[in-house]
C-alpha cells in the first residue's frame, strides 16, 4: 500500500528539528517513523504520521515548506539477504529506488521498510508478483494501546 509521507524542509541549525516535532505533539499527531537527511544549508525531515493531511496543514500554517510524497511500506525478512531479495525483484524493471529507511516497528523475524520509488504503482505490482508483502499500512498507523 502507498502511504503519504511528509517532507519538511528545515534550516540546518540547532533546534530546527524540535519545532515541527513539538507542533505535532501538541496537536496530538503521532509520528510513526521518520528520517532526517542533511545538506550544508538545510535538512529534510521525512515523516509518516497518523493524519498526514492534518499534519501538513498544521506545519504549513506555521511556516514550514512541506511536500507530500507517496511511499511504499514493505515487510522484509530480518535475515542476511532480506533487502537484497527486494532489490533483486526490481532488477531489470527500470524502477528506481529513490531512497528508503526503516519503519519503527519490528515483527516476528521481519523488519518493515519505507521505500520511495519513481513509479510506486509499478513497484507494488512487481513486488507482489514476487511474493513480497506490501504492507496494508492501516495497522502500522494505529497507536499501540499500552
Amino acid at each position: 500500500m502507498k502511504l503519504k509521507q511528509l517532507s519538511v524542509f528545515l534550516e540546518n541549525k540547532p533546534g530546527a528539528l524540535s519545532e515541527p516535532c513539538r507542533l505535532l505533539a501538541k496537536a496530538g499527531i503521532s509520528i510513526q517513523t521518520f528520517s532526517l537527511a542533511d545538506t550544508r544549508e538545510f535538512g529534510i525531515l521525512r515523516l509518516v504520521v497518523e493524519d498526514s493531511d492534518k499534519a501538513r496543514r498544521l506545519l504549513q500554517r506555521n511556516g514550514f515548506a512541506v511536500k507530500v510524497t507517496k511511499v511504499v511500506v514493505l515487510e522484509v525478512p530480518d535475515r542476511p539477504g532480506g533487502l537484497a531479495a527486494i532489490l533483486d525483484a526490481l532488477d531489470g524493471t527500470g524502477i528506481n529506488v529513490k531512497y528508503a529507511y526503516g519503519f519503527t516497528v519490528r515483527r516476528e523475524n521481519k523488519g518493515v521498510l519505507v521505500f520511495c520509488f519513481d513509479d510506486p504503482d509499478a513497484a507494488i505490482r512487481v513486488l507482489q508478483k514476487q511474493g513480497i508483502n506490501v504492507e496494508g499500512g492501516a495497522g502500522l498507523l494505529k497507536r499501540s494501546k499500552s
